[in-house]
């Protein structure tokens, strides 16, 4: 059976309560980013299992002053509410509505199975954050690293998570690996430039120069094989899930077909192994 009409219809259907509301708030400004929902509708959770559900995790980490990019709430929280709402919709999930920004050395961060990292083109590890990270991913965390671009971020990149696991190497990650195939199946593997960048339907799909133009999916695996690290570089999953209500193109080239069905596949990934 073809997947990829029942991805669209059923992501077009689920938007099509929210979308007005959702475009409209990109008219008016932005103070709410650090509370409340905005236009994002909200649901009840399963009270019998207030502790077995699906959290959106972000994680605060400190930048460098140089090079370019941004930090660690870039698309925050539209990219966090909107994905949130999608897994709600979409799968059998028990969704937390409401995500959460974590610091690496938070003692909460143990009780969530999956964290995000997002721009980490500047990103420097302090010596706790480091300890404290390799702790969580040995222990059965899952952690998703997501929107940078170019060899000069990748290497940034790089080092910090040598850092954190000097005996490991990142690898490439096989369109054929599970996770690109566990929910819905995916038959590229995908590059989602942010919708600035975007150059519409067939058209221009990186951000910057040359070195951006591939994009490559690593992991760092444990000794059983397990994903502990998925790594998106050469691509923008968060601007698909953030910017999903402003082009109807945008939406269904780039949010429908590849961010949001990746999303979904990384996060059952994360959740079944």
């Amino acid at each position: 059976m073809n997947r990829k009409p029942m991805i669209i219809a059923g992501l077009l259907l689920a938007i099509a309560v929210t979308s007005l509301a959702m475009a409209q708030r990109w008219r008016r400004d932005r103070d709410w980013q650090s509370v409340g929902r905005g236009d994002v509708p909200d649901w009840e959770t399963n009270a019998d299992f207030p502790n077995d559900m699906f959290t959106f995790v972000r994680i605060k980490y400190q930048s460098a002053g140089w090079g370019r990019g941004g930090g660690w709430d870039t698309d925050y929280r539209d990219s966090d509410l909107n994905f949130s709402l999608r897994l709600h919709q979409l799968t059998s999930l028990n969704v937390n509505p409401e995500p959460i920004v974590l610091e690496l050395t938070d003692p909460k961060l143990f009780d969530y199975p999956w964290i995000y990292i997002i721009e980490p083109g500047r990103l420097m590890f302090t010596q706790p954050e480091v300890v404290a990270l390799r702790r969580y991913l040995d222990n059965g965390g899952f952690l998703m690293i997501d929107d940078f671009w170019g060899d000069e971020e990748w290497q940034n990149l790089y080092y910090q998570m040598k850092r954190v696991f000097p005996d490991r190497e990142p690898e490439d990650v096989p369109l054929s690996h599970e996770i690109f195939q566990c929910v819905y199946p995916l038959k590229i593997k995908p590059q989602v430039p942010s919708i600035g960048a975007w150059g519409g339907r067939g058209g221009r799909t990186w951000e910057r120069g040359p070195d951006t133009q591939t994009p490559n999916y690593r992991s760092i695996t444990d000794d059983a094989g397990r994903i502990m690290v998925f790594i998106c570089h050469n691509t923008d999953l968060g601007d698909g899930w953030e910017r999903e209500a402003e082009s109807p193109d945008y939406f269904e080239e780039m949010s429908v077909k590849y961010a949001y069905p990746l999303g979904i596949n990384i996060v059952t990934y994360a959740m079944t192994h």
